[in-house]
């Protein structure tokens, strides 16, 4: 496949191999959240962010698997350096126990392995002043590290907020305020107190200052007068834009607000990188665009593992107080993980993220679809908001058919993720594809309206 030609081609989506292998599939798998029935035939050709289906469809993808993916399919960034890699067994090993070595001498080896990674989260991080890591297998151990070491410190309480997704193990469960599906029924963590994420004047204004004591929610909350003593609280968690609550990117009143309330009470905050950190929003981190300074930071996805990362200070002194069979185990992801980050600084991704999200944003906005009420992101992590949700939908099955793939988020929106490599072309062919989708979408409510007015 030639990346620099390659175009989405569909016959039918999906088609009737797709439709037959997940048919097969789902006899065995338990219920989950696939989105459709695309199926990406690993044996045929895929660079970038082009892909072959099952059926021989080639098609554009637009959501980096939910970021999990930073330079798409094949990317010879990430492919090349990869290539001396012989396959050992165990590729993964009992990382917390034991080390791996891939050659000497350790600060540059001929196989990066997970100590390398660290080495790269620690200088990526260093202007935090954070210089020790905890590698393990998911975004959610990631989470789950992190307030376990924050609670280690001090409190036994926390902040999250409305709209936040940080995960589906209990721990992180229990922070989530995105979707009812995902907590009902199940126990949560105790002390966890929610309060409103503020991305817009007007919600900075109506919903988190107010006449109270301290002048905003959650600083009313930790007043003398408030509900909740300071000292009790262990963590602050935030997403420095939100993923799964539908790409919004905080006020910088609110985020000040924060900044004053980990100076003045010393509470920890936890940035939830997962989805917006390595490069996402144009920045190594999403929080680097913010006048905040985390205390820990909690990355995967696109590293290919977990990664908690704070101070020394904040990870506890006592042996044994973390562990992971598989954490810092993972020989491959983890230089998958280095690969990665070498990129994006050799490549200056960071510049193309900030370049190329200005020209999705821009072009999509210049088509001036009746349907969208807002455009909003960083970088390439980018969404649009409809006028409904089952306008949404429906873009996404238009665009589906065109070969675009995409994904919902919050509750009628739509992101966009191109890989951080995404060409001025790839932009304008993806851009292209989703307007006409939108207007087939706008077309088709007109014309179903026309036809229930014809009924009566």
């Amino acid at each position: 496949m030639d990346r620099e030609t390659a175009e989405p081609r569909v016959r039918e989506m999906p088609g009737e191999k797709a439709k037959q292998w997940v048919k097969y599939h789902q006899q065995f798998s338990a219920p989950s959240t696939y989105v459709y029935d695309f199926v990406w035939d690993i044996t045929e050709e895929s660079e970038g962010p082009f892909c072959t289906d099952v059926d021989g469809n080639v098609l554009l993808d637009f959501t980096s698997h939910v970021a999990a993916a930073p330079l798409g399919y094949n990317n010879p960034k990430v492919m090349e350096p990869l290539s001396e890699l012989e396959l050992i067994d165990p590729v993964k090993i009992a990382g917390q126990d034991f080390y791996a070595s891939g050659g000497w001498p350790p600060e540059d080896p001929d196989i990066p392995t997970p100590t390398q990674l660290m080495d790269r989260l620690v200088d990526a991080t260093d202007h935090y002043d954070m210089d020790r890591v905890f590698l393990s297998n998911s975004g959610a151990e990631a989470v789950e590290n992190a307030i376990k070491i924050c609670y280690n410190q001090r409190g036994h309480r926390a902040f999250t907020f409305e709209g936040a997704f940080h995960g589906r193990t209990l721990g992180a469960l229990s922070l989530n305020r995105s979707k009812t599906v995902h907590r009902k029924g199940y126990p949560e963590v105790p002390g966890v107190v929610s309060v409103p994420y503020i991305s817009t004047e007007e919600e900075y204004q109506q919903r988190w200052c107010t006449d109270g004591h301290g002048g905003n929610v959650l600083a009313d909350k930790l007043h003398a007068a408030g509900n909740v003593d300071p000292d009790e609280v262990a963590y602050i968690i935030l997403e420095p834009v939100q993923g799964e609550g539908g790409y919004r990117v905080p006020h910088d009143g609110f985020i000040r607000d924060i900044a004053d309330i980990r100076k003045e009470h010393g509470i920890y905050v936890i940035a939830d990188e997962i989805q917006a950190g390595l490069g996402r929003t144009g920045e190594m981190w999403g929080v680097d665009h913010l006048d905040l300074t985390p205390d820990v930071i909690t990355s995967a996805k696109g590293l290919r593992v977990g990664a908690t990362v704070s101070r020394s200070d904040v990870f506890p002194d006592e042996k044994g107080r973390l562990s992971s069979t598989w954490g810092a185990g993972d020989i491959l992801s983890a230089a998958q993980g280095v690969v990665t980050m070498d990129a994006i600084d050799e490549y200056d991704l960071l510049e193309n993220a900030q370049v190329r999200g200005r020209q999705l944003w821009e072009t999509i906005a210049d088509a001036d679809l009746d349907s969208i009420v807002d455009i909003r992101g960083r970088g390439l992590m980018f969404a649009v908001e409809f006028d409904s949700k089952d306008r949404r939908e429906a873009v996404v099955k238009e665009a589906l058919h065109r070969g675009l793939l995409t994904l919902g988020c919050g509750y009628k929106s739509l992101r966009l993720l191109p890989p951080l490599d995404v060409t001025e072309r790839e932009i304008e062919l993806g851009a292209n594809l989703f307007i006409e989708a939108a207007e087939a979408a706008e077309r088709d409510a007109a014309v179903a309206t026309a036809d229930s007015s014809d009924a009566y």
